[in-house]
């Protein structure tokens, strides 16, 4: 018995140790992204994330492998179906989030796209077989109630219609909830130990992305790979955080449920409020405040529902 527990805590601690990590470079890589989006559009944005984050995520995964000698990963069809769902769904839903961010400060846009914690838990429950308790309803309503505040949205139609923030906002909590969902189950569906077996989705993704992204760009905007360049220092670093970041998100989906690790990623917020203050010199507001503090409220509850 006191074995049993001792593994339940060590793997507690390591779900919560990546989802920490994937939090920090989370925030890191979307503040460079928005700085990015200043010189680029969000396609090219969007690019920048996949293309330079694919050497690092290949070296990753090599070195995964080499520890594994004689380890066979078999990709059979429960894997590569929403494997490569999750990688369209995350380019989705990082346009919206670029975007979104160009249209409100730092702090509120990420707040927006962080309703991907409470989608992740309703698409859990309603498609994904997992339980969702009166309580954790509950948490969804208060939080979508906060991103409204926060967005400082009237409650009409014809508002949310032409709210294009919250729409962005919004689009991007799903994207990356849907995504989330898609991981964990492509990570399962592998005989493999976790740390391979989320590389392995990873270094797949991340090379599906970057040559779906490439298309797009070569196709519609192709005067943007010359800024790329002129930014390679700036885009290096921006797809070093963002692999970073996605080793902590896979890691730690793949030891826990989707939406406690979501949950646990709404911890965001204390790290977007100092790049904030501190590196975008950005004011929020007292409702803006408010809201975030309702979003995360929810996350409370969600967390005892769970």
């Amino acid at each position: 018995m006191a074995l049993s527990h001792s593994l339940y805590g060590n793997l507690m601690s390591t779900w919560m140790f990546f989802t920490i990590l994937a939090v920090i470079m989370q925030s890191i890589r979307t503040a460079g992204q928005k700085q990015m989006a200043q010189s680029l559009t969000a396609e090219a944005t969007t690019l920048v994330r996949f293309l330079f984050g694919l050497p690092f995520a290949f070296i990753y995964f090599s070195l995964l492998w080499r520890t594994n000698t004689g380890l066979e990963v078999v990709l059979n069809a429960n894997y590569w179906l929403p494997a490569s769902l999750a990688a369209v769904s995350q380019i989705v839903a990082t346009l919206c989030l670029v975007k979104a961010l160009t249209l409100r400060n730092f702090a509120v846009g990420t707040a927006l796209a962080k309703t991907e914690a409470i989608m992740t838990a309703l698409l859990g429950s309603l498609f994904f077989a997992a339980s969702l308790s009166v309580l954790g309803y509950i948490s969804v309503c208060v939080g979508v109630f906060g991103v409204l505040l926060s967005s400082n949205w009237r409650i009409s139609v014809p508002g949310l219609m032409n709210n294009a923030s919250i729409k962005y906002g919004l689009g991007a909590g799903l994207g990356f909830a849907l995504a989330s969902l898609w991981i964990r189950q492509a990570s399962l569906s592998l005989a493999a130990p976790v740390l391979l077996s989320a590389a392995t989705v990873l270094v797949y993704m991340v090379a599906l992305q970057t040559l779906i992204c490439l298309a797009l760009i070569f196709y519609r905007q192709p005067a943007q790979f010359t800024l790329i360049a002129d930014n390679w220092r700036s885009a290096l670093f921006i797809g070093f955080a963002s692999v970073a970041g996605s080793i902590g998100w896979f890691t730690a989906m793949s030891l826990q449920e989707a939406a406690l690790v979501k949950t646990l990623g709404q911890t965001e917020f204390v790290v977007t409020l100092f790049i904030t203050y501190f590196y975008f010199g950005e004011r929020i507001a007292l409702r803006e405040y408010l809201g975030m503090g309702l979003i995360a409220i929810s996350v409370g509850l969600l967390v005892a529902a769970s």
